[in-house]
């Protein structure tokens, strides 16, 4: 059972042991029930899950290896604010290549539907060609695992009218931790340039140990933690700026 899988899985991360991928499971009676939903918080472990793509079936941990990863859902194919979306993603795969980053979208439709809606991609944001994979979650399994539904899809999960995901982002880095998470109504477009920042942002205090001010970019100062006393932070980055004793800026 699905619940069984889940409860295998955190108790082999309990006991430091490797921990097994969450199976999607096929089940002809489908109960979503909260207790064996998943608690994803920042440096959870996003659970792994085998699933349908557009680029053939996956193992969701293998697809990412030792890259970073964004995991993003929309509502539904052949729908407008999606469809300007995903070609905004697709425009910007040579950035994420930069960065060392896989795509990876979500929606409940099966792949044949998304195979036709990425003509319409293409088509409309003028696009030689889509090359990320998109899953399909007919089963609404993986929706379960990273909690892609309001409170009233979660509700209805297992029952008709089908359920549509709501706009998520998980960005995962190579441990496969969940280091950062956006959730929007279906209402809302997403914003490609801030999912970018903050991986920016994310590798530059991974790589420097440090942390970033309000609406930083590439380039700019960043900030020396507290924890950093004066004479270390002199040793380590140099010349810094000291605004306030907690408050210091350096270049990196």
């Amino acid at each position: 059972m699905f619940s069984r899988v889940l409860f295998q899985s955190r108790r082999s991360l309990i006991q430091g042991q490797q921990q097994q991928p969450f199976k999607v499971a096929v089940r002809t009676l489908r109960t979503f029930k909260q207790e064996d939903q998943p608690r994803l918080r920042i440096n959870s472990v996003a659970p792994n899950f085998d699933a349908d793509t557009t680029h053939g079936k996956i193992n969701f941990h293998d697809y990412l290896g030792n890259s970073w990863g964004v995991l993003f859902s929309h509502p539904a194919d052949f729908t407008p604010v999606c469809t300007t979306e995903l070609g905004a993603f697709a425009k910007l795969k040579p950035e994420f290549d930069k960065r060392n980053v896989k795509l990876i979208g979500l929606s409940a439709e099966d792949v044949e539907s998304h195979r036709k809606w990425i003509k319409d991609i293409e088509e409309v944001n003028k696009l030689d060609k889509f090359t990320f994979p998109i899953i399909a979650d007919v089963d609404k399994e993986i929706a379960f695992l990273y909690d892609m539904v309001d409170e009233e899809g979660f509700k209805q999960l297992g029952k008709a009218p089908p359920v549509a995901t709501i706009r998520s982002v998980f960005i995962i880095d190579p441990s496969k931790k969940i280091r950062i998470s956006f959730t929007y109504p279906p209402s809302v477009g997403r914003n490609t340039s801030e999912v970018l920042r903050v991986i920016d942002a994310l590798q530059k205090t991974d790589a420097k140990g440090v942390v970033t001010p309000i609406n930083w970019q590439e380039g700019e100062d960043v900030i020396i933690p507290p924890t950093v006393s004066d004479a270390e932070a002199s040793k380590k980055f140099g010349q810094f700026k000291k605004i306030k004793p907690y408050l210091r800026y350096t270049e990196a």
